[in-house]
This record gives structure tokens, sequence and C-alpha cells, in this order.
């Protein structure tokens, strides 16, 4: 009796995990035959049409008719809702784009490094390239896009719509990427800190939900801060609030990007854990460092919690001035998890001033790496659905 009580939960279960596998494999490739789709999740053809089937009557995919190898066959998209948004993040090394229905169920995704000091007028080029080849193979067209989000890893002066301060990121300093991006594409296009749009996902999705006071860190090539008062993103007057990274810990340090001396980037964000490792572990990426420290490599350990200690130190500074009830590490040195992190709370714990049970917690993000594209994307969506000119958070 009880195989049999089991037998029905473990066939739903089955069948749970064979819808996820296709609509997993559509996200990845943005769209493919039934043939390929039983080529890439290694079920059965006639398993793939029954859920496609299904999943269509339910307006989760939809289906075209397509001709293949002088064949026909059913193209396999997910289900546009209501239209399209694009979220873009640009990081110092990396790019990412995701497509997304009004929703924000994601149905395509595309990432890419980019060369070191890149420069925004191939980067656009490139990002309009890639955004119509992901609507083709989507088998939608530009017109379905209602509007684009771009993160960049800089201060935004939402007056000028240019970076705010020279030499945050070169290559990019006086261009006014929304302009830009809306003349290629023809789409209005929102362009905010990737801080920012990080702890925006991680507010409305992620670590920071439900809290009304919180900051989310990014710690990465760079460290950055996006920061939540009374549930909305705090972004200042001139919209550069959050600059977490180029807050001074050591005074005449070692020179910073932005020109300064001894801010926190400078000495524990990504490029100055590189160089201190170099000398013992040679060139390295931020992955490797986190590879390693996992793996137990001491001094991969002992550089990612050299970092934490600073990062915490300058966390209990903040967390002085604006007592959040919340801190969300991300970035992609937060994936080393309480390597990085433990020593960031032991910091803070020996520095805020209040007591024990009033310190914010600490957690990691929930949405990694692709927090900064989300936030892009729900920024996005929110600025279509209350108009470009209103307040939104």
């Amino acid at each position: 009796m009880a195989s049999e009580r089991r037998t029905p939960g473990s066939q739903t279960s089955l069948r749970e995990a064979n819808r996820a596998r296709i609509v997993d494999a559509i996200k990845k490739h943005g769209g493919l035959t039934q043939v390929e789709l039983a080529g890439v999740t290694g079920l059965s053809p006639a398993t793939v049409s029954n859920i496609v089937k299904e999943l269509s009557a339910g307006k989760v995919l939809h289906t075209t008719p397509t001709t293949q190898s002088g064949r026909r066959a059913q193209y396999v998209t997910l289900a546009h809702a209501l239209g399209l948004v694009a979220g873009v993040h640009f990081s110092t090394r990396h790019m990412r784009i995701a497509l997304a229905d009004v929703a924000h169920t994601v149905v395509a995704e595309h990432h890419l490094p980019l060369a070191k000091d890149h420069r925004a007028d191939n980067e656009l080029d490139r990002t309009t390239l890639l955004i119509a080849d992901m609507l083709d193979n989507l088998k939608a067209s530009m017109n379905e896009v209602l509007a684009v989000g771009i993160a960049i890893p800089a201060p935004m002066d939402r007056k000028t719509g240019t970076i705010a301060h020279s030499g945050i990121l070169r290559g990019w300093d006086g261009i006014p990427v929304a302009e830009v991006m809306k003349r290629r594409l023809k789409r209005p296009v929102f362009v905010d800190n990737s801080a920012n749009l990080g702890a925006f996902a991680e507010l409305r999705i992620g670590a920071a939900r439900g809290k009304s006071d919180a900051v989310y860190i990014d710690v990465g090539d760079g460290i950055g801060a996006g920061l939540v008062i009374n549930g909305q993103v705090y972004r200042g007057f001139n919209g550069s609030a959050g600059e977490f990274g180029h807050t001074t810990i050591q005074e005449n340090g070692p020179l910073c990007r932005c020109g300064n001396r001894g801010c926190l980037e400078a000495i524990a964000g990504g490029y100055a854990i590189l160089e201190n490792l170099k000398p013992t572990h040679g060139n390295l990426k931020l992955n490797d460092i986190v590879t390693k420290a996992m793996g137990g490599d001491a001094g991969c350990v002992r550089a990612l919690a050299e970092a934490g200690r600073h990062i915490g130190v300058a966390a209990a500074n903040l967390s002085n001035l604006f007592d959040p009830e919340r801190l969300v590490v991300g970035g992609e040195l937060s994936r080393a998890g309480e390597i990085l992190i433990g020593p960031i709370r032991h910091a803070l714990e020996r520095s805020v001033i209040v007591d024990e049970d009033s310190m914010p917690d600490i957690v990691q993000g929930q949405l990694g790496a692709r927090a900064a594209t989300l936030g892009a994307v729900a920024f996005a969506i929110d600025r279509v659905a209350i108009g470009p000119n209103d307040k939104v958070d």
C-alpha cells in the first residue's frame, strides 16, 4: 500500500521535473524545435510533444510552424505576455543581457566577457546586435520590446544621463547611454547604476525582500552599494548616492581609479585582490580566486578574508550613519560565501555602535551575478508601467 501511495507522487514529480527541463532549455537557447528540445533534454519526442501541448494551452509556451531540413516542425518559445523588456548589465569585464515578459519571466539570456577598458561605442553597437539576434531567435521583433533597462557600474548624473565622475569607467565618459541606445533601438531606454539595480532586484525578489531599510553591497572588480530607505532605492540629489567603494578608509593609501587615495575599492576590490595575489599565484581571474578559496587555498582564503575585514569596517561606518535592518552581499566575489561574509560580519560587530540585538544581519544575495540584470528588467517594466518621468522604485 505504501508503494502504491508513492507512485502517483513520483509520477507527478517526474512530470514537473520534465516540464522544468523543457522550460529551462528554452530559456537558455531562446527557442528550439520540438526535435531539438528532445535532443537537449534527453526526453523522448512523445514526452516533449505532450508537455509542449500542455504548456502551450496554459500560455506558458508559444509554438509556431517552421521548416527544418525540408521538414515541417514546431518551433517552441516562451509566451510573450503583453510584450517584452530587455535588461542589460555592463560590468567592467562582463556583459549580460536578458529578455523578459512583463510578468518578469526571463525568456532568453546571454552572457559574454568584455575586454579590459572596453569602449561604450563598441559595446553599445554589440548590444544592439545581440538584442536583435535574441529577438530573432524568439521569432519576435523589436516592435514587441516595450523598454530597455541598462545597468552601468558607475555613478550616473540624473541631469545629464552621463557618468557622474570621469575615470570611473574609462571609455564611457560623456556618453549619454540612454539617448544613444534609444536612437539605435527606437525604443524607450532607462539607465541606472548597477548597484542600485542590484539592490532593486534583491528588494523585489531576493534577499532584501520585505525589508524597508537595507543595503546591497556589490563586491566584484569594484565595490558599490545600493541603499534602500523606506522600501525605495535611494539615489541622492544628483543620482550618485551609494558610492560605497569610494569612501576613504586609509588616508594616503593606494591610488584609486577615481583619482583619490585610500578608497575601499582600491584596497579591497577585485583588482586590488588580484594584484596582491599575483606574486604568489600569477595571473588569476576573480572566479579563480573564489574557486581556489572554496577549495582550501590558504592564500586566496586570506586575501578574501582581509578584503572582508576592510569592507566590514566601512560597512560599520555606513551602518552607524544609516541603521539598516539588513546588509545583502552580492557581486562576483559573494560566491565565496562565509569566506568573505564572515570577516565582514566580525568587523561590523566590533565597530557598530548599536547593541547586539539591534545590529543589521548580513546575508548573501540570492540573485548572484544576475542581480543587476534582473534589476534592469524590473526597472524598465516599472518605467513603462508608470511613465518615464514619474517616481519609481
